[in-house]
Parts: structure tokens; sequence; C-alpha cells
């Protein structure tokens, strides 16, 4: 895998992770979830796996998010998009003939779908490992009330979780979380989507991955014990084996 940076739509560079020789008929975009990288184990073993079937990779950070040179200040929802259609216009110039897809991760399945809703997008494939559908009610359920008044306060709050690094989370990021609801802008004929989602998720419930399955006719398979990371045994060859075959079908 290659590391690159390159410059988007809003002024600063994009840490990029690639896995491509430049041949591909197929090139996977990566969408890492909140808190993390492009340099998950998730986003780590797909890039490992797709490029045996002769399907290129390419994983990028989210402001804020990674080796992302910008803090939270950046960390919006339009900015998290347009850094999308960077790579992807990024990508389409590297690799012309080449079908662009999706896998994403959580918060980047949630910011996939929007993108899908409302950007155009060379894509028409798109597999969502333990989506966040209802990031806005999950960020609210989780913030605290001593953080909810330092949103007030000052403006912003900065949280570690065991991120990848603290997080500065402002006021308008949250603002942005509530005027962006997937189950209000999905349209269908967006994209074909795929799900995989833990039984046991306690962070983005499985109960709001059916709901959103229900609604846009995605196939949704759910592993039986995993969280949301689905690090169960044998949960991760789970992922892998639905993105695969997901991919590669015609």
């Amino acid at each position: 895998m290659r590391k690159e940076t390159i410059r988007g739509q809003n002024g600063y560079d994009i840490p990029c992770l690639n896995n491509v020789s430049g041949d591909e008929k197929m090139a996977v975009i990566l969408s890492h979830g909140f808190g993390s990288s492009k340099d998950s184990p998730s986003a780590q073993a797909v890039s490992s796996a797709l490029p045996k079937h002769g399907i290129g990779t390419w994983g990028f950070d989210f402001p804020a998010h990674g080796d992302s040179p910008v803090d939270g200040e950046k960390l919006r929802i339009e900015n998290c998009l347009n850094d999308l259609a960077s790579v992807e216009a990024h990508v389409q110039k590297l690799l012309p003939e080449a079908e662009i897809a999706y896998f994403s991760s959580s918060f980047g399945a949630y910011l996939n779908l929007i993108y899908l809703a409302t950007r155009p997008h060379a894509g028409r494939k798109s597999f969502l490992r333990c989506a966040a559908v209802n990031m806005p009610g999950i960020f609210r359920d989780a913030t605290t009330p001593e953080q909810y008044r330092q949103l007030l306060a000052q403006g912003f709050v900065v949280i570690d979780q065991g991120y990848v690094r603290p997080l500065k989370i402002t006021r308008r990021f949250c603002d942005d979380l509530e005027t962006h609801d997937v189950f209000k802008l999905f349209r269908t004929g967006m994209a074909e989507i795929e799900m995989i989602h833990g039984e046991a998720d306690e962070t983005a419930p499985v109960s709001d991955a059916r709901r959103f399955a229900a609604l846009s006719g995605a196939k949704l398979h759910e592993v039986e014990g995993a969280d949301h990371r689905i690090m169960t045994p044998g949960g991760m060859d789970r992922v892998i084996d639905a993105a695969v075959r997901f991919f590669t079908a015609r």
C-alpha cells in the first residue's frame, strides 16, 4: 500500500493510502468511522483482500482524523463530502476506465449515504459496515450533560474515547448532524447498497440498520454476537467475504 497526499476542494491536504496498480477494472473508495482513520483494521483488511480479485482500494482521512492536517473546526458535513468528492475525482483521473465503488464504516457509511443522496457521484455500488445511519441520534444520546454545557458555553468540546486522536467537536458540527437525516435524504436508485452489522452493536443499534435496509431494499447481513467493530472470532472474515461477493458480482 502506498501513501499519497492530494489537495482537496477545501484548500487543505487529504492524506490517502491506496492499493492500486493502475490496471484495475474497479476501484473501491474506503471511508472510515468516527474517531478512526484510513489505517483502521477493517480498512487494512479490505485493502489486502480486494486486490486479489483485481479490485484496487483507496482510503483517506476525513478532517481532524488520522493524519489530517486540520482540526475539528474543519469537521463539517460539507467538508467531509467535499473530501470524498476530491478523492473520487482523483481516482477517476488515475483510473479512467475503472468502475468506482464504496466501502464505508460507521460514520463513514453515514457520510457515504449523504454523498450518494445529495452529490453527483460515479459509484453505483456501496457496501456499508456497521453503518451509523442514525448518526444524529447516536451523537445526541452520547453527549453528556457536561459536554452539552461546554458546547453551549464555548462552542466546542474535545472528546477522546479511545480515538486515533482527540477530536474537537463544534456546535456547528452538531447542527450539521441534525440537518442530515439519511432516512429523509434517501432516494430510490441512488446506488446498489449492501450492509453488514453486528447484532450486539451498542454504538449503532442493529434496529436502525434494519429500518434503513427496509427503506432502501438493501441486503443486510447480521453477525450474531458481534459488536460495533465486528471483531468476534471470524467476524472480519464475514465482512471480507460479504464485501468480495458484493463487489465481484455481475
